[in-house]
């Protein structure tokens, strides 16, 4: 972890310790957490490389965070690899900076495959508000986790919220067809797109738009780039989650985020879809929702973890005996052995 004596923190290559490893030294959790609130990078660097490595005392600080979130508004960036999603994102954070927001950017890159860490290609390009103290960087390695974002993105994201910011975005790997996962997480899910890709043709069948609040047609002085609206506009006349009556239609804007083009108008269009979230209290349905996701994962990865223990044991074989013998089928016992845990 590298930080600027301003605050912004940039994860730079290097082994991977072993989760829990670092979270058996000392830890003053409550220090911490007081020291992130106060603005701190080194604190908030600290407290996301705990969440990172699983640490023993990750519990505690969940609990310590808990009363300070809830506060921010996450945006999340997705599309294919190449459409600029970390050149917007710097577009963005630097407009939102004009406005007096406090920024985080979680981005999320495949990871290493000899070190296991983040590939930093597209943070080079984030360098702009390296020494803004209104900004805090992370990039977060994937450690082959599908659907586009990192196994502890959720709780890093917390960890940004308690710190003070007002907004975090939250930048994927470049998705496919299944890597949609930003959408469960997002209070608004921005799906970019650029012309000569076939992008339009593939967020249809990809079922990309179903999850875009806002489209993003970047890159729009190429050729090419008013096929691309053509495509999503007659995608969206096919009908779809947003066709019913009442609900969010995804607009689509056009931008040149590497000359700032644009982006105002998506900042306006991200601001209308907070509205509409507050004002049909689909916003708190998002979120509660979102806990929920969270919640299951924290206990399917817990069961797991026991599942794990029960390997090799002598219930297990006991019960396997029984299942060849035909005295029993595999479902009686498999729940036998769920009731045991």
């Amino acid at each position: 972890m590298s930080e600027s004596p301003q605050g912004t923190a940039v994860r730079t290559p290097g082994p991977v310790a072993p989760r829990g490893r670092r979270g058996r030294r000392a830890v003053d959790v409550p220090d911490l957490v007081a020291r992130a609130r106060d603005g701190e990078a080194r604190a908030v660097a600290r407290l996301i490389s705990l969440v990172e490595d699983a640490s023993p005392v990750l519990r505690e600080v969940a609990a310590a965070l808990a009363p300070h979130t809830g506060h921010a508004q996450v945006l999340g960036l997705t599309g294919s690899p190449g459409v600029g999603k970390s050149t917007t994102t710097t577009a963005l954070v630097r407009a939102l900076r004009a406005a007096g927001k406090r920024v985080g950017v979680l981005a999320v890159d495949p990871s290493s495959p000899f070190s296991g860490g983040a590939l930093l290609g597209d943070r080079v390009r984030m360098q702009d508000h390296a020494g803004d103290p209104g900004v805090y960087i992370r990039s977060m390695a994937s450690r082959g986790h599908l659907g586009g974002l990192a196994w502890a993105t959720p709780q890093a994201l917390r960890v940004l919220d308690a710190a003070g910011c007002d907004v975090v975005l939250v930048e994927t790997v470049g998705v496919g067809q299944s890597e949609l996962e930003i959408a469960s997480l997002a209070d608004t899910t921005l799906v970019l797109l650029a012309p000569g890709m076939g992008d339009g043709i593939q967020a249809a069948k990809a079922g990309i738009l179903e999850v875009a609040d806002v489209l993003v047609v970047n890159k729009a002085d190429r050729d090419g780039a008013d096929s691309t609206v053509r495509d999503l506009r007659y995608a969206q006349s096919l009908g779809g989650r947003h066709a019913g009556a009442g609900v969010w239609k995804p607009p689509i804007c056009r931008t040149v985020a590497s000359r700032d083009e644009g982006v105002d108008r998506v900042l306006e269009r991200i601001e209308e879809h907070h509205r509409w979230l507050t004002g049909t209290g689909e916003g708190a349905r998002r979120r509660a929702e979102r806990a929920a996701r969270e919640i299951e994962a924290i206990a399917l990865a817990g069961l797991r973890a026991r599942m794990g223990e029960v390997r090799g044991s002598a219930a297990l074989a006991a019960l396997a005996g029984e299942v060849v013998a035909g005295q029993t089928d595999p479902y009686r016992a498999a729940d036998r052995l769920l009731a045991s845990l």
